[in-house]
């Protein structure tokens, strides 16, 4: 009896000798095995386990059953791999052709110039940023050529945009979108860097401006500007240009004349302007102020002295003071500013009504401190408000009511001038005669004419009107009487020049007087003025 496994060294021995089975044994085999997942399982009846298995009657271990032998196992003929072993390597070549397809961009596709057909958009990106940092310009000169390659310049396209976008829209793997129009690349150049390296390279073609400046005039007494002078530079978006074009040809540089543009300064005039009209606005304000009052100005000369103005990168002044040279101004504050208080008058009739204010009441003032007021003048200077407020402090005023008459004695032909019942001047007039009195009574005055036509009736020695020859009554005509201050109808107050009788009647009942003394009564005395005329 051959146990299992000498049989089974045995069929790969002749498996060996024979190299590899025929067809027609492996069609053998596979018809008398069939294999499944688990234990090989054999053609023919099933043999149970248990008693009547291997175990029970007729197994080797019953020496009285006659013997039962398996059959040798048939060796499990190989499977054929040839063609699993071919067509792996052919699906991987065809998975790595179709991912490739899927992330490079298609052939003939340019960006600015630049061929990027079968790269990936990082690469391409890499492609686009290098070819324009490779770019030079040569700028003529009458000095020479100046040649500045795009690295240089600080140039810069949007690459991996640019990229992005010609993979997204002409992707490999779309053959219709295969060789497309050029994409165009927008160079751009860092304004400052790209100027700073210019003029590294070639200063000569730069010319520096001049800014705008301010500066007081005493000959006109205010502030005013210089102009600016503009420079000359380069034109930088000139020189981008150039770049972008000589990227898009394709051509590793490209040439151009050095261009020119005109460099504005940074405080321009019409800046410098603007800061002068405000530094002026301020100066003519300067003074030490108590309220609303500029009590003591200050010229403009002076402030211009205290101050230093310049202007900043805006034209916006910028200003500093001068302390120490303001000190001795503030020192003179308490002279020009402390004062008594001025009491108020008001003029009022015995009745109690107040006519008129003969005299405005003013608060007395004393300064009351100085210390620190030229630092703090100084900081507002800086701050454009050139009104410093004084400190002060305020004694009040008070009002004086005064009761004025004017009082005629006709007996005495005298004329008297009282406030609050004293007299304050006297002078002799002419009061109306005997046939033409002035009446007397207690009256005021009403009104006042500066020049007039006086016309009236003339009377006879009985007091009655007087004729001529025909029965006509008599007027007397006095033209261009000056100062007059009625007070009883058309009895007034007035000035004479056609005598000088003083201290007689000799009116029309009118009571007369020296020209400036008519002007005094009609100024002195307001409407309501109480006059009082007696014997």
């Amino acid at each position: 009896m051959t146990d299992l496994a000498t049989r089974a060294d045995s069929a790969e021995g002749d498996k060996a000798a024979v190299g590899v089975e025929s067809d027609d044994a492996a069609s053998e085999a596979q018809a008398q095995t069939t294999v499944i997942d688990g234990p090989e399982v054999r053609d023919g009846p099933a043999v149970p386990d248990g008693p009547e298995g291997p175990e029970g009657p007729g197994s080797p271990d019953d020496p009285d059953e006659p013997g039962l032998e398996w059959a040798p196992a048939e060796p499990r003929p190989k499977k054929r791999h040839l063609a699993l072993w071919i067509g792996i390597p052919v699906g991987v070549v065809l998975l790595g052709v179709g991912v490739t397809s899927a992330i490079l961009i298609a052939p003939g596709v340019t960006v600015g110039g630049v061929p990027i057909g079968g790269m990936t958009p990082g690469a391409a990106a890499d492609a686009i940023q290098s070819a324009l940092d490779e770019t030079a310009v040569v700028l003529t000169t009458p000095e020479g050529d100046v040649v500045l390659t795009g690295a240089e310049l600080g140039a810069v396209v949007d690459a991996k945009a640019l990229a992005a976008t010609a993979y997204g829209e002409h992707p490999l793997w779309n053959i219709g979108a295969w060789n497309p129009e050029p994409i165009p690349a927008t160079v751009a150049l860092e304004a400052d860097e790209a100027s700073a390296t210019i003029r590294d390279a070639a200063p000569a073609l730069y010319v520096d401006p001049v800014d705008a400046t301010v500066a007081f005039d005493p000959a006109v007494g205010a502030y005013v500007v210089v102009a600016a002078v503009p420079g000359t530079g380069i034109d930088v978006d000139a020189v981008g240009a150039a770049l972008s074009e000589a990227l898009a040809a394709g051509d590793a540089s490209i040439e151009i004349p050095a261009p020119s543009q005109e460099v504005e300064s940074t405080v321009t005039t019409a800046e410098a302007e603007a800061g002068a009209a405000k530094v002026n606005a301020m100066v003519a304000a300067s003074g030490f102020y108590v309220g609303e009052e500029r009590t003591v100005p200050v010229d403009a000369a002076t402030t211009a002295s205290w101050l230093t103005v310049k202007l900043d990168a805006a034209g916006a002044p910028d200003i500093t003071a001068d302390a120490a040279a303001i000190q001795p101004f503030i020192d003179a504050l308490p002279a020009a500013i402390n004062r008594d208080p001025v009491n108020a008058a008001t003029i009022a009739n015995n009745a109690g009504r107040v006519l008129r204010t003969a005299t405005d009441g003013v608060a007395g003032r004393a300064v009351t401190g100085t210390d620190g007021l030229a630092d703090q003048f100084a900081t507002q200077l800086a701050q454009g408000n050139a009104a410093l407020q004084v400190p002060v402090a305020e004694t009040p005023f008070q009002t004086l009511t005064v009761v004025r008459l004017l009082e005629v004695d006709l007996s005495e032909q005298r004329l008297y001038l009282k406030e609050n019942g004293a007299v304050v001047d006297s002078w002799a007039i002419s009061s109306g005669k005997s046939v033409t009195p002035t009446y007397t009574g207690r009256y005021t005055i009403n009104s006042h004419v500066r020049t007039q036509t006086m016309r009236g009736p003339e009377r006879d020695a009985n007091g009655n009107p007087l004729l001529d020859a025909q029965g006509n009554r008599v007027f007397y005509e006095t033209a261009n009487v000056p100062w007059i201050t009625y007070f009883n109808g058309d009895q007034a107050f007035h000035g004479v020049y056609w005598h000088s009788n003083w201290g007689r009647r000799m009116s029309h009942g009118c009571v007369g007087m020296p020209i400036p003394r008519a002007q005094q009564v009609y100024e002195w005395s307001a409407n309501g003025t109480d006059v009082w005329i007696h014997d």
